[in-house]
């Protein structure tokens, strides 16, 4: 029984630890993300000035694994190129070795109870006093981070020398390094973060489970373990990320392979020549010092390294376009062709954005084989809500961007349905910005208890689906829309509209709501009124020729 009570204690204590790593990681993102972009911006002009601004950067947000995946966004936008990126990375390793040294000293050198209570009772008032100040909060989470760390320390710590009272740990001290090293491997695999591999292997060392050779292994194969979310991030990105991706994973697969060959000799080092006879602060030593030696290695080699990286991966520029990346803007006939089909595709794609995030099924309109094929190559509905809206912006700004090549290249007779094309463009994405801005509002009014708040939520949601529905028929339909059609949506679009706000009205009047209630539902009727019109103008762009939509266009828009 006291056996599973100390499993169970250590199985606690690495949850607590890898809550408290996350709260620490979101507050030090929140408190001072910007300011360290920013930094990595400008001191990545050289390599030295990028290893130390990945070392620095790390030490302070304490996640390498957050700096890489930082890296490669910036990788994947232009900012950083291939080299600069992974000079940054091999900064980073070395700097996620800071925490290492935290846990080693302040964790096992001191009463933790000193630490970790006043902490996390400090971050617990302020959480809860000063919760509305956005910079207090993230303070809070950081001060809850820092005591819980340590207790979850605490917890690692004395099941570890639990286990070594009741349990003969002697026979596995004949086992082979690689085993170890495997296992350090897994572990940093499954949890995701080496320095929770770290502190279970400090704690052990502490506890006696095993020896310092033993304990350096495992953290040897953590080195490579912690490659996996730079891995994942990298997925779907454009081929620089994959390159990066590839790079970080070379870089210490051969770091833990020359380690492993010379580890006798550099634990030597470390006891001998470094006279280091504490084995915790021998272990931290060993950690800092391979990833002080992967600099030495790779930092003269990456020019070799970045050309050896591009061969693989087949050469894109991370296009998000369906049709006009096959287009080109010296036959102007068929360019304007694939532009209509890059705008429709467009505005398919933003409905379908729209109704998920009302929960809406969309397998029918997904249904539709040309796009289907094409958003299944591109993952688009594999992506995260965030992923869908920044592949959106960034469909659009290559519509605008061809717009401007194209434009200068048309005849005068086809000017009007260019400009036509981009303007529905336009009001798509104006009509997506519009229900991503209101995305607390659905969360808030679907989960509602009130159901003056939830029945005015559904109306809405039945209205929209209508709607939608609708216009995707028109869209891709063959035949002709029209004027009229069109003009009974955009009144069925404002009366719907008036006729909710009134009936909310006339139902508050009755019933119990709060003022900041009140708010929520109005901002929410006005977002969806002016999205939804948009949506309509947008098709109305694609479905009527250039004189019937100018004349629609006199339909006052915001009759409110």
């Amino acid at each position: 029984m006291e056996t599973l009570n100390s499993i169970f204690k250590l199985a606690a204590g690495i949850g607590l630890f890898l809550f408290a790593m996350y709260l620490i990681e979101e507050a030090l993102k929140n408190l001072s993300g910007r300011t360290f972009k920013l930094f990595l911006q400008r001191i990545t002009k050289n390599n030295i000035g990028a290893i130390t601004g990945g070392a620095v950067v790390t030490a302070v947000l304490q996640s390498s694994s957050m700096v890489s995946l930082m890296v490669l966004a910036f990788v994947g936008a232009g900012v950083f190129t291939m080299k600069n990126a992974l000079t940054i990375i091999l900064g980073a390793n070395l700097g996620t070795t800071l925490d290492s040294w935290l846990v080693a000293t302040l964790g096992f050198k001191t009463n933790i109870e000193i630490i970790a209570y006043p902490a996390v009772c400090l971050g617990g008032f302020l959480l809860i006093l000063f919760r509305s100040r956005k910079t207090i909060e993230y303070i809070s989470y950081f001060l809850l981070g820092f005591g819980l760390l340590f207790i979850g320390l605490s917890f690692m710590k004395t099941a570890m020398e639990t286990q070594v009272q009741n349990f003969n740990f002697s026979e596995y001290a004949a086992m082979p390094s690689i085993v170890f090293l495997f296992m350090g491997f897994l572990i940093t695999m499954v949890v995701q973060s080496s320095s929770v591999t770290m502190a279970l292997t400090l704690s052990a060392l502490h506890a006696g489970a095993i020896d310092f050779p033993m304990a350096a292994a495992i953290v040897l194969g953590s080195e490579t373990g912690t490659t996996i979310k730079i891995l994942l991030g990298a997925i779907g990105g454009n081929v620089s990320k994959k390159r990066v991706a590839l790079g970080n994973i070379l870089f210490n697969i051969v770091l833990t392979v020359i380690a492993f060959l010379f580890l006798k000799p550099i634990l030597l080092l470390i006891t001998d020549v470094f006279n280091i006879k504490d084995s915790l602060i021998g272990l931290v030593t060993f950690s800092s010092l391979i990833n002080l030696l992967a600099i030495v290695l790779f930092l003269p080699f990456l020019d070799l390294f970045t050309k050896f990286l591009e061969r693989f991966f087949k050469d894109s520029d991370g296009s998000t376009a369906a049709f006009i990346g096959h287009a080109s803007i010296n036959e102007p006939e068929t360019a304007l062709d694939l532009f209509r089909r890059e705008t429709k595709y467009f505005i398919y794609n933003s409905m379908i954005f729209n109704l998920e995030l009302f929960k809406t099924d969309t397998s029918s309109l997904q249904a539709h084989s040309e796009y289907k094929i094409i958003n299944k190559d591109k993952n688009f509905f594999s992506k995260t809500k965030e992923e869908k809206y920044e592949f959106l912006k960034q469909l659009q700004g290559e519509i605008q961007a061809f717009y401007l090549k194209l434009r200068s290249k048309i005849q005068n007779e086809h000017q009007g349905e260019l400009n036509q094309l981009i303007s529905a463009g336009r009001s798509s994405m104006h009509s997506v910005k519009s229900i991503k801005d209101i995305g607390s509002n659905i969360s808030n009014l679907s989960h509602s208890s009130k159901d003056i708040k939830y029945n005015f939520f559904i109306h809405h949601k039945k209205e929209t689906e209508n709607l939608y529905f609708h216009l995707n028929t028109l869209l891709l339909q063959e035949n002709k829309v029209s004027f009229e059609e069109l003009q009974s949506l955009f009144d069925s679009i404002q009366n719907n509209y008036s006729s909710a706000l009134n009936n909310f009205y006339t139902e508050a009047q009755q019933a119990s709501i709060e003022n900041l209630d009140i708010t929520t539902i109005i901002n929410f009727n006005r977002e969806l009124f002016t999205s939804n019109k948009a949506m309509l103008m947008a098709v109305k762009e694609m479905v009527l020729d250039e004189k019937q939509a100018e004349f629609f266009n006199e339909i006052p828009k915001y009759k409110t």
